[in-house]
């Protein structure tokens, strides 16, 4: 009875039946935004940050050390060594090989007059002493080359990142002009860049 006479009252009222229509049709929208929000913010949540690669991170390290050291573009030219492993001074690797030259155009971009010399055994650790010092052959391409400064680098590997320390020093008296440091994830490219090419 109830259902006929909904029925009629339907036909007799056909903007009653449009109505309905649009309010089932509104509902269904709601429910699949609603489903659409959820997935977007568990996707969210399981997004991981990209992490930066090596040449954003030696760029934020020479913006570092310039803003630091505003008047370390005054010791120009300078010349770069390759980066070392902290663990043995007298071996590198692609990552080092890179990092410095990275580095010396970053500081390049911002006023740092560098000359192109590419320098191979330029560090080395003097066992007895135990200090860092510069080689004669940097002291002999320093003079050769007019150079001023000389960028340095050493770099350690952790369990997840390598930690990478960089600095410019006057050649003259190797007095440390500016310093600057940061860490590289350790993935498997980072672990390529360690192991590829080394001496």
């Amino acid at each position: 009875m109830f259902l006929g006479h909904h029925a009629c009252f339907s036909r007799r009222f056909p903007a009653f039946r449009r109505g309905l229509r649009l309010l089932a049709g509104a509902l269904v929208v709601l429910s699949l935004t609603g489903c659409e929000a959820i997935g977007n913010r568990n996707n969210n949540v399981n997004q991981v940050e990209p992490q930066p690669d090596l040449p954003e991170l030696v760029q934020a390290a020479a913006e570092r050390m310039i803003a630091n050291n505003p008047d370390i573009t005054r010791h120009s030219p300078m010349i770069a060594a390759t980066f070392v492993s902290i663990d043995n001074l007298t071996r590198s690797s692609t990552l080092g090989r890179i990092s410095s030259e990275l580095m010396a155009s970053a500081l390049a971009n911002h006023g740092m007059q560098v000359r192109e010399v590419k320098m191979r055994d330029s560090m080395f650790i003097e066992e007895e002493v135990g200090e860092l010092i510069l080689s004669r052959q940097v002291q002999r391409l320093s003079a050769q080359h007019g150079a001023r400064s000389i960028l340095m680098g050493t770099y350690a590997e952790g369990q997840d990142y390598v930690y990478i320390s960089t600095r410019v020093v006057r050649s003259g008296d190797a007095m440390v002009l500016g310093t600057a440091e940061f860490k590289l994830p350790l993935n498997n490219n980072t672990r390529s860049l360690l192991g590829g090419g080394g001496w």
